[in-house]
């Protein structure tokens, strides 16, 4: 079987393009976690890379997240090990962007969220569904207003109603609408990256990115720890959990 992940080599070398590689769902598990974690690590040291590329496989960004992992006896070890995966792409300091086509939900937006430019294609849907299930975000909470602004954030985030790719372009979350949203990144890596520096891409983009690490590295643990130490501590999260597990509705008890 092959691993939950492909990668692929672009522009010289230059661009990395990490593939979500189980379709159709491209269900961000684990395992996955695990391995763009070391994918990152592996690649992150290379003087000559300019911008890594996110993409699903198929017809699909990714469902998000596995579901059962956010049960209590799993999502203590697997929230630390997913958010620990926006703190190490954010330190690699080099650009990011995603290729996004069907549906890109919950923690798979939330990679989407953080890159630095968004191609999708037409009729995409991208959306933040926890609050669906009782849960929320810690992610999008912090990133999400970096790209759409407060208002339509916490929206996003309260509803968790998703968007179309459309709508996602007029708030800025994503950056180009194309039928092929890979070949539209890599025209925007020509056009804008592809004559630079490394060296001074890679600074720029520190630079640039220096108050969202900053509010990453101050907000996120402390929601990470509400989202442990309080929000599982509810009986709501766990029946919300369980019933999209069972294919019901849940029965809230508000507590």
């Amino acid at each position: 079987m092959s691993g939950p992940i492909r990668l692929e080599w672009a522009h010289g070398d230059a661009v990395a393009r990490v593939i979500l590689a189980r379709p159709r769902a491209n269900v961000m598990d684990s395992a996955m976690i695990d391995a763009i974690r070391s994918t990152l690590a592996e690649i992150g040291a290379r003087p000559d890379l300019k911008l890594i590329v996110f993409e699903g496989e198929g017809p699909n960004f990714s469902f998000g997240a596995a579901v059962g992992e956010h049960l209590p006896g799993e999502v203590e070890r697997m929230l630390p090990k997913f958010h620990a995966l926006f703190y190490e792409l954010e330190e690699l300091g080099v650009p990011t962007a995603a290729v996004v086509r069907g549906h890109c939900l919950g923690g798979a937006a939330e990679l989407v969220t953080v890159c630095g430019y968004v191609a999708a294609a037409p009729g995409a849907h991208i959306g933040f569904p926890e609050v669906t299930l009782g849960v929320f975000p810690p992610v999008a909470a912090v990133a999400l207003r970096w790209r759409t602004g407060g208002a339509t954030a916490t929206r996003m985030v309260v509803t968790g109603d998703p968007v179309t790719a459309e709508v996602a372009a007029r708030h800025g979350l994503v950056d180009e609408i194309a039928d092929d949203p890979r070949d539209a990144v890599d025209r925007w890596y020509s056009a804008h990256l592809g004559g630079l520096s490394a060296v001074g891409l890679r600074y720029a983009w520190r630079a640039s990115r220096a108050p969202f690490l900053a509010a990453l590295r101050d907000e996120l643990p402390k929601l990470e720890s509400l989202y442990l130490d309080d929000l599982m501590k509810c009986a709501d999260p766990v029946e919300g959990l369980r019933a999209f597990m069972d294919r019901r509705q849940p029965e809230w008890r508000h507590a």
